[in-house]
């Protein structure tokens, strides 16, 4: 196993534990942890240099989350995404975000959607600056902010669930394309339209950035094989 590139993990205002399970899922995002790998605490431990107490404890909270699989006596296996996992995920998210786009366009405040417009914009700069753990930070962001102001909690959590499952993989050679720069620019059209009222407008071009993301995990599972 390589070495997971050094992160820094201690702040005031995070359990270990939490900061751990936060760089885990980034790697997994990026594919420095790769799809059917068995990974061990004391392996990551070393990686992170930190215990292995905090490294199983984090896993743990990702085992529960479906990103990875306990191995007896060994550590934990990635989970695989094949592409009828996608295909549903996909679904799900588009019988859920695209109306509730359309609802939100008709019902917030201009401020709340206003201030979604820096980190929409910070999306796209992540994606030209080649910033791929920011680039999915703010993308996590602007969805599930613009799905919170629907007031429906248990939505927004459905919404976070599904994202952490279907994670990318493969980003990097997507990147090194410019494929991220399109898919990041449609999160500052799909505000545009709410800003301008259209909430059909606005439900058709979540409709499309859904089905490119589609695409993108796609083609990132086909660079990462």
């Amino acid at each position: 196993m390589g070495h997971l590139k050094q992160r820094t993990l201690i702040t005031a205002t995070e359990r270990l534990r939490d900061q751990v399970a936060h760089a885990l899922r980034a790697a997994l995002i990026s594919g420095e942890l790769r799809p059917g790998e068995v990974y061990s605490a004391p392996q990551l431990a070393e990686d992170f240099g930190i215990s292995a107490t905090p490294v199983r404890e984090a896993m743990l909270d990702l085992a529960r989350e479906g990103l990875v699989e306990p191995v007896r006596n060994k550590g934990f296996r990635v989970t695989e995404v094949n592409e009828r996992d996608l295909d549903q995920y996909t679904e799900i998210r588009t019988l859920i975000e695209v109306p509730t786009t359309g609802l939100v366009t008709r019902t917030a405040a201009r401020a709340d959607l206003e201030a979604l417009r820096p980190v929409a914009e910070e999306i796209v700069r992540a994606a030209r600056d080649h910033d791929l753990i920011g680039y999915l930070e703010a993308d996590r962001r602007f969805h599930l902010t613009m799905l919170a102001l629907s007031g429906n909690e248990r939505l927004v959590e459905t919404v976070g669930d599904l994202r952490k499952r279907s994670r990318l993989y493969g980003l990097t050679a997507l990147d090194r394309r410019g494929e991220l720069i399109p898919s990041a620019e449609e999160h500052l059209e799909i505000l545009d339209l709410m800003l301008a009222g259209d909430a059909e407008g606005a439900e058709r071009s979540m409709a499309r950035h859904l089905g490119h993301v589609r695409s993108l995990w796609a083609k990132g599972a086909d660079s990462a094989g």
